[in-house]
């Protein structure tokens, strides 16, 4: 003869939750302590959301401890599924006890302020394996043209350098055809193309939309008679090159940005790394070949 199955105890069910859920209430906080299915009934919760607190990193306990605080609410006790509240209650407190140890703050705090969903995690210094020093942002500093608050990187080159920088947008055009022309460029072709990178970049507010945009547009590259990888290495000399690795150095600022923030058209045209770059875009003797081809 077969042993009887084990039964399940009578709480297990909504309403039989319900029920001693609304006993236990009456009863105070002696009911809690006495009732020998209120035990029954933690350790039942235990077992029950054992597997959901280990999917957050937690232990059964801490899952029927969340359970224990959502039973004493009278929602609960009203709900039409008792269980399907308590479940959704105990997920919950898990997932924003999570979020508050990330964010090193409360559980409240982590449910209600809506800025936390885009905060990146709290870290400690303790959790890297190179010095914070050599890459964070909140610890780097910076030269006087490149700090956080000033943004002379994009607003100068947008609306013409506010009137107090060392010369303005207008002026850097000039003196960046000046370095073109330098190099046997022709100044009409340079000059439109200069001021249609300018137009651009006025549009789209910073140099690497600018620069994601203007590399693949068709137009000037036809105004000047350029192949694909030509026209990349004019938009890298006129906005600079945009990989973050470059982006305090003389590459990354680009030629612009340069002229805006104080180096003139003797600084440039001593720049020897930069007179190569832009000898490699055209050979002159090719253009003058061209008859002066613009497009």
């Amino acid at each position: 003869m077969t042993a009887p199955l084990e039964q399940a105890p009578a709480f297990a069910t909504p309403e039989g939750l319900r029920l001693l859920l609304v006993r236990l209430h009456y009863g105070g906080a002696r009911g809690w302590r006495t009732d020998p299915e209120a035990a029954a009934l933690i350790g039942y919760a235990v077992e029950k959301y054992g597997a959901l607190a280990r999917k957050h990193g937690y232990e059964p306990i801490d899952a029927a401890t969340a359970a224990f605080e959502a039973m004493r609410t009278r929602a609960v006790r009203v709900a039409q599924d008792p269980w399907a509240v308590v479940t959704r209650a105990v997920e919950l407190t898990l997932i924003y006890d999570r979020r508050a140890e990330q964010l090193l703050c409360s559980n409240q705090q982590a449910r209600k302020d809506t800025e936390n969903k885009r905060r990146p995690d709290v870290a400690r210094f303790s959790d890297y394996t190179v010095d914070p020093a050599d890459f964070h942002q909140a610890l780097a500093v910076y030269a006087p043209h490149d700090a956080p608050g000033n943004d002379t990187d994009d607003t100068e080159l947008r609306d013409g350098g506010g009137g107090e920088g060392p010369t303005n947008a207008l002026t850097a055009i000039d003196d960046a055809v000046t370095v073109f022309t330098a190099v046997c460029w022709p100044e009409d072709t340079v000059r439109s193309a200069i001021e249609y990178v300018c137009t651009r970049l006025s549009r789209a507010g910073n140099r690497l939309t600018a620069f994601e945009a203007l590399r693949r547009d068709r137009h000037p590259q036809a105004l000047l008679d350029l192949e694909q990888r030509a026209w990349l290495v004019f938009l890298r000399v006129i906005l600079g090159n945009q990989h973050p690795d470059h982006r305090h150095t003389a590459a990354g600022r680009g030629l612009l940005l340069r002229l805006v923030i104080g180096d003139t058209v003797e600084d440039l045209l001593r720049d020897r790394g930069l007179l190569a770059e832009i000898a490699t875009i055209r050979d002159p003797a090719r253009h003058a070949s061209l008859g002066g081809r613009h497009g």
